[in-house]
């Protein structure tokens, strides 16, 4: 059976031994020295002033929406996994969709100043698949206009632009380590920004709102993250060149077998380094997707169609939305097996079949 996608494991021993040193310690959570040192090898590995380990990426968008302080509508895009969105409708605020490009699927800029009303607090995009959204226009408008921007960084982990880590761009970048994604700590995440007051609000939010040990400086939540996750992610972040590599060879081996076939392929964004977290395929039709689906499937093949179904759909969005792009890419998109071991063999296997199932 191959499944879109596996966990990168670090040798056992070496994770076995960081869970040693958590036994003899004996401290297992509360902000311990594990969680220290994966906070410290982000931070430097990234080259990020700021950064906060959490205890999965949907709590870091809640996290950045509550420290930015946001209300009213806050502009999105409904090409994103459903965290994205219901993070927004958690903190009691509206998504206001706007459409994608259809090449690199990020928000369209183009279309962001249309939906911007009184009520607008904030822009949160998606860096999809970890392509960089169009950062310098999204950032124009969010200063024309006095708007706060978070970036969900889900996939972005390793992506570069313009020579930066795309965590560092925007008032928030919030990250998901979760075992699915090319680097993670089991379960996990991360916000980053740089601005220190924002810091103190999200550290503080992640933890009951403690501002010191007898006294509160604001609402929190239980956002922390254990040592036994912190010690996945110390020891996963020493192999996360390899990791990147890796997936480049398996992407590149991919296109070259596929770019023949009738597809359509992710435009990455210019000045955009690319991290290659998905190998999304986009058919021509949803009937031919779904015909290839069924025939991986049957030879125990399981690709995911992510994004599906396009977020303007969901039953909670009461406000009106015209995304007939992401509405129709949603319907087409399928993200093709991608991780650590999978083989030569394996990549050809998927497209032979992929191939036998467009020209019948």
């Amino acid at each position: 059976m191959i499944n879109v996608t596996k966990p990168f494991l670090p040798p056992k021993e070496d994770y076995q031994n960081q869970i040693n040193q958590i036994w003899e310690r004996q401290w297992l959570t509360n902000d311990g020295p594990v969680v220290n040192a994966l906070e410290r090898g982000l931070k430097d590995y990234l080259k990020i002033e700021h950064a906060l380990f959490v205890s999965n990426g949907t709590i870091a968008l809640q996290i950045a929406i509550k420290a930015l302080e946001l209300t009213g509508e806050i502009i999105t895009t409904p090409f994103s996994f459903v965290a994205t969105t219901s993070s927004i409708v958690w903190e009691n605020c509206t998504p206001v969709m706007v459409d994608i490009l259809p090449g690199s699927l990020t928000i369209d800029p183009t279309k962001i100043e249309a939906a911007i009303t009184p009520r607008t607090s904030a822009i949160l995009a998606t860096h999809v698949y970890g392509n960089a959204c169009e950062i310098e226009e999204i950032e124009k408008i969010a200063k024309k206009h006095n708007l706060k921007i978070i970036y969900d960084a889900a996939h972005a982990f390793g992506t570069k632009y313009k020579g930066k880590s795309l965590y560092a761009y925007g008032d928030v970048s919030t990250a998901s380590f979760h075992a699915t994604k090319l680097f993670h700590t089991i379960e996990g995440g991360a916000v980053f920004t740089n601005n220190p007051d924002t810091l103190k609000s999200m550290s503080m939010m992640r933890n009951f709102g403690y501002q010191n040990g007898t006294s509160f400086g604001c609402v929190g939540i239980n956002g922390k993250n254990s040592e036994f996750h912190a010690a996945m992610g110390v020891c996963n972040l020493l192999h996360i060149e390899s990791i990147l590599e890796k997936r480049k060879s398996q992407s590149e081996r991919y296109t070259q077998i596929l770019k023949s076939l009738p597809l359509q392929f992710i435009q990455i964004t210019e000045g955009c380094e690319f991290n290659y977290a998905y190998y999304p395929v986009i058919f021509q039709s949803e009937a031919q997707l779904l015909k290839t689906v069924a025939a991986l499937n049957e030879a125990s093949i399981f690709p995911r169609r992510y994004f599906y179904p396009c977020l303007s759909t969901l039953p909670y969005i009461t406000s009106q939305n015209n995304t007939p792009v992401s509405m129709d890419i949603s319907s087409r998109v399928l993200c093709l097996p991608l991780f650590h071991t999978l083989t030569e063999t394996e990549i050809v296997f998927i497209c032979d079949i992929i191939s036998k199932s467009l020209q019948s």
